[in-house]
Order: structure tokens, then C-alpha cells, then sequence
């Protein structure tokens, strides 16, 4: 299951990268996607009984619908900025956020180790760019300073926040039930964005993605699997566990932006995914 997420998700982001390089808005891309998941998961509604569901189950999942939303419009418009390369590997600080969130809210203090590992990852983030011509800016200003970087930081914190709505949601229903009403929901709470913040570009978007119809049934259809297996998993694990072994998709998505894009730096940014990824076992151990 966690294999068969890491590949689905990694995918999926090739997809919504390569929509974004057409042309089309990201917030146009993630309402069609949802409204492709909307179209798989409605036949799916005759094998669940959403009556029997408890209301903790439905505020947990409404929440968890809403910050993954917005966390995924903010992801696609980093990919529509950022190498996959950079991207995948800057998941890593799910981990951190995650870390500093318990430290805040339920006052979860990690040790010694979980901060030696949030400077390795730092450490390894420092390293997913060259050095910088100009000496004034060093290359973790300039991983800082990328807008792309930024957005995916913003949805990094939305998705950290969302997991844990998430899980409840999961523990009370089911990982089915979870993903059909996480798809379901979300797709009116992408209409609403999409009507708020973008008004003009909806006829020139439909009408340029119909050529891309197959594009987006895929993307549609990785997104539903990715979610389903996550859910399976959340039943199965802890939270911390799941984001530590969902840490490996970031070497596959840099062999995916090499093969793909032909994304420059692959040897550089292999080696700060294993850094990283070494700062994130760090962390979740301690």
C-alpha cells in the first residue's frame, strides 16, 4: 500500500506539472481534477451508508476536505513554478511542520535528535541548488526567495494542519468512506475557489482543456488511488510512521523531473533527498 501511494502520488504530480506547462490555471486544474474524482466516487456511494456516520465523523472530514484543498491548489501552483526535482524533495519539511505544530498546540517537545534532524534536513535543502553567482545570496535565500518554493511551504503547512482531521475521520469511519466524502466535498470547495479568485480565464480553460480530457482523467484517477491507499495506511499507522515512509517518493520524483523534464542538477538533488530524508527518520524517531 505505501509503495503503490508513493508511485501514485508522485504521477499525479507529474500530471498536474505537465497541465500547468499547457497553460491552463492551477486553480482550473484542481477543480476539473476534483470533479473527475466526484465522477468516480458517486457510484461508490451505493456501497456506504452516510447516515450511520457519526457528526464527529463529518466535521472531521468537512476540515480535512477544506485544508487539503486549498493545500492542493497551492501545490499545483508550485509545480507550475518549480522543478519536480526541487518540489519532491522539500517534502521533507511536512516533517518539521508537523514537529513545530504538536510543539505548539498539544506541547509535544522533541529531544536533542528531532532538532539535529530538522538541521539536516535544512542542511539538505541547502544543497538542492547550485551556489549562487551573486556571493550576497546564499543558496538557502535563494531556495527561499523561489515563489514556486514559497507555495509549496504554504501547502506543506495546509496539508500538516489537514492530516489531522484526516485521521480522525479515518479512525471513526473507514478509508473508503473517507476518501469518497474527501473527494466529494472538495469539489464544491474548488468551485467556490475557483468562482472567488478566478472569474475570466474559465471559458478559455475548458475550452483548451478539451484536448487534454485523457490528462486529466488520469490525474483524476491517481489522485483517487493516492488518497485511498493514504487512508489505508492512516488506518494502519501512526501519523508519524505514514510521513516517514512517505518521505521515499521524493527520490522518485527526481528521477521523474530528470527522465521527464530533463530537470537539470539530478546527481545534487539525489543526494539532498538522501539527507533529507535521513533528517526526517531523525526527527520522527525522536
Amino acid at each position: 500500500m505505501v509503495l503503490g501511494r508513493l508511485v501514485f502520488s508522485s504521477f499525479a504530480n507529474v500530471f498536474q506539472k505537465k497541465l500547468a506547462h499547457q497553460g491552463l490555471h492551477p486553480f482550473y486544474i484542481v477543480m476539473a481534477s476534483y470533479l473527475v474524482l466526484s465522477i468516480i466516487c458517486l457510484p461508490l456511494l451505493l456501497a456506504l451508508s452516510p447516515s450511520q456516520l457519526s457528526p464527529s465523523f463529518w466535521i472531521n472530514i468537512f476540515f480535512a476536505a477544506l485544508l487539503d484543498m486549498a493545500g492542493t491548489l497551492f501545490l499545483v501552483m508550485s509545480l507550475s513554478k518549480t522543478d519536480l526535482s526541487v518540489f519532491g524533495p522539500l517534502n521533507a519539511y511536512k516533517v518539521v511542520i508537523s514537529m513545530f505544530l504538536a510543539m505548539i498546540f498539544i506541547g509535544e517537545i522533541p529531544s536533542l535528535q528531532g532538532f539535529i534532524g530538522v538541521g539536516v534536513i535544512v542542511l539538505g535543502s541547502y544543497f538542492l541548488f547550485p551556489a549562487s553567482g551573486n556571493i550576497n545570496k546564499s543558496r538557502l535565500l535563494h531556495l527561499l526567495l523561489e515563489k514556486g518554493v514559497q507555495y509549496r511551504f504554504l501547502s506543506i503547512l495546509l496539508f500538516s494542519i489537514g492530516t489531522l482531521p484526516l485521521k480522525q475521520a479515518v479512525v471513526i469511519g473507514d478509508a473508503l468512506a473517507t476518501t469518497v466524502f474527501w473527494c466529494l466535498i472538495g469539489f464544491p470547495l474548488a468551485i467556490i475557489a475557483h468562482t472567488v479568485f478566478l472569474k475570466d480565464n474559465f471559458k478559455s480553460d475548458l475550452a483548451q482543456s478539451k484536448n487534454n480530457l485523457s490528462q486529466f482523467i488520469y490525474l483524476g484517477s491517481l489522485i483517487f488511488l493516492m488518497q485511498y491507499m493514504t487512508m489505508i495506511v492512516f488506518s494502519q499507522l501512526l501519523i508519524a510512521y505514514s510521513l516517514a515512509l512517505f518521505q521515499l517518493a521524493m527520490v522518485l520524483q527526481v528521477f521523474l523531473g530528470y527522465h521527464i523534464s530533463n530537470e537539470k542538477h539530478i546527481v545534487r538533488r539525489l543526494a539532498a533527498s538522501m539527507v533529507m530524508i535521513v533528517g526526517s527518520f531523525l526527527v520522527l524517531k525522536a
